[in-house]
């Protein structure tokens, strides 16, 4: 890439074998919590290292650290940092001003936060590129245009002027390396840069940042909580928890031969798609009998801002969908962002009416019902959601929260209420005696057991989980997949798995319906559809699932390459 830019950052090395990183006795502590305790570790330039761990280990707290970012912020930082010549630990404000952009930079795993939705991607890209060369407007919109170019966004010179809300959620991560990239750094640290995405846009930016590694001889620092990702990205792997790091080595080694229990536990814990599935919630005997059937079910959105006045449009986000859900089984739903697989989850429980089709329950179509009349059939229709979080009212506890289906069922004995939840929270493995809690002292996955017992606590018979697992680290995910079997099991239930991660749909599922542009393009148990996939769209989603296998994801990374250069 050409640069137009000037002279090197302040305090950067030219000798080819010092470290660009070099991080030496690193703590970093928050009133009352020692997130990093003595991590010391180097990264050579042009090499790439893992840093990964559950929530909690210290993995971000260390990479924000690298750029100063705790400056001001109350957290106690001692030990040494140096990146590409500078003593951040010691920098005046300047100084570490200079650095963040245009020596190191870093992409974040939220884009839409990162970026300012008041400004076009251009202009935020451009002003980084004058911040720190003083270059002209004319020659920074050229170079925001260029990293644009080369990160993969088509028509880069007129998406410029496009605001972050006009892009997918692949392509504002784009955005976002093609900042980073625009004056061309030496270190790029990425802190879990595809955690939200699917597993297609996930494998485009992992290729991105190899391809981009290759060509600029920049270093790469990748900090994830899924192993899955770093097999084909980087070179060492450096495994942290509790603030410390418990192994580092060769990538191929530490995934084949983990030496560490911790580092085993974790390897355990990840969803594979090539190995066997496990009896958990599937291989569990069903009957044929269709609980829930969708007969040519279509739901229709507005198109979007920018027709011309008087003017409707609409676009089918699910188009004619015919299936049924059978009693006992766990149907996994899988599909791209903007395939229709929630809007789907959303109109089998009826929190979407249906623009056409029936969806019946129980030999009752429920579709077309009157709001009024859905009544009966709340019990037995239950969600639950991604983002525990936000389904959870932060001003109220969680014993409340998991009340409220009680008393919206009518049920005013408070005592029966209180005993209820209480019972609830125990069976989901939480301690009942924390009824009066507010949802922000849980942890992640913590909170997804309060939102499935507020699911639960009337005893439904369908349950769909809408990426119930997807922003939960993989030990995390793999005690809430097992409770949902053992609750499935106990309670005769009813699953649909909505998910964007194949390797967990195939663990968990009887059947699996693959989605694509608001149709189904694939129906079948979970062996046939992920050994014998009928449709090209199937067969890749399953050639673009992360493995850990360094040799084959590398065979996978040129495998796809080879394919977007011949189409």
């Amino acid at each position: 890439m050409s640069t137009g830019k000037t002279s090197a950052a302040v305090g950067t090395e030219s000798t080819v074998d010092t470290p660009v990183v070099s991080v030496a006795d690193l703590s970093i502590e928050f009133p009352g919590v020692r997130a990093v305790d003595g991590l010391s570790f180097e990264l050579a330039p042009g090499a790439a290292l893992g840093i990964v761990g559950e929530s909690g280990s210290g993995k971000s707290a260390t990479a924000l650290a690298l750029l100063g970012l705790h400056h001001g912020t109350g957290a106690r930082v001692s030990g040494r940092i140096t990146v590409a010549g500078t003593e951040v630990t010691a920098a005046t404000p300047e100084q570490v001003r200079r650095l963040r952009g245009a020596t190191a930079a870093m992409v974040f795993q939220d884009p839409m936060s990162a970026l300012d939705p008041y400004f076009s991607v251009g202009s935020q890209i451009a002003e980084v590129y004058r911040l720190h060369t003083g270059a002209t407007k004319q020659a920074a919109r050229s170079r925001a245009i260029e990293v644009l170019d080369h990160v993969g966004i088509p028509d880069a010179a007129r998406r410029a002027g496009d605001f972050p809300h006009q892009f997918s959620g692949g392509q504002r991560q784009r955005a976002l390396i093609a900042m980073a990239l625009a004056c061309e750094p030496r270190l790029l640290i990425a802190d879990e840069p595809t955690t939200a995405l699917d597993v297609t846009v996930q494998a485009q930016i992992l290729d991105l940042l190899h391809q981009l590694r290759a060509e600029t001889g920049m270093a790469l620092l990748l900090v994830t909580h899924d192993l899955g990702v770093i097999a084909g990205t980087v070179d060492d792997v450096l495994v942290m928890q509790h603030g410390r790091s418990v192994e580092r080595g060769p990538v191929g080694r530490v995934l084949a031969a983990p030496e560490h229990p911790y580092t085993r536990d974790l390897l355990a814990a990840v969803p594979r798609i090539d190995a066997p599935r496990q009896l958990s919630l599937a291989d569990r005997p069903t009957t044929p009998d269709p609980l829930v059937r969708l007969v040519d079910v279509r739901q229709d959105f507005p198109a979007g801002h920018g027709l011309l006045p008087g003017r409707r449009r609409t676009v089918a986000a699910v188009d004619g969908v015919t299936l049924d859900v059978r009693r006992g089984e766990t149907l996994g739903v899988v599909g791209e962002s903007g395939s229709g697989k929630t809007t789907l989850a959303r109109m089998m429980v009826r929190l979407l009416r249906p623009t056409g089709g029936r969806v019946e329950f129980d030999g009752t179509d429920i579709g077309q019902l009157p709001d009024r009349r859905l009544a009966p059939y709340r019990r037995d229709l239950q969600m639950v959601f991604q983002d525990p979080i936000s389904a959870l009212n932060p001003r109220r506890t969680v014993g409340e929260s998991v009340a409220d289906p009680l008393r919206a069922a009518g049920i005013r004995d408070e005592r029966r209420i209180r005993d209820t939840v209480r019972d609830w929270l125990s069976r989901v493995g939480l301690d009942p005696d924390r009824y009066d809690a507010y949802p922000h002292e849980f942890s992640g996955g913590q909170r997804q057991r309060i939102g499935i017992a507020r699911a639960l606590v009337r005893s439904p018979r369908l349950v769909v989980c809408d990426e119930p697992v997807s922003a939960l680290d993989v030990s995390t995910q793999a005690q809430v997949i097992e409770l949902l079997a053992e609750l499935r099991a106990e309670l005769d239930l009813t699953l649909v798995f909505v998910a964007h991660d194949l390797a967990v749909v195939r663990q968990v599922s009887d059947r699996v319906a693959v989605m694509h542009h608001g149709r189904l393009v694939e129906l079948a148990d979970a062996e046939t559809v992920y050994t014998d996939p009928q449709q090209t769209y199937t067969r890749e989603l399953i050639a673009a699932v992360p493995v850990l296998d360094p040799a084959l994801a590398a065979e996978r990374r040129a495998e796809r390459a080879a394919l977007r250069a011949a189409g």
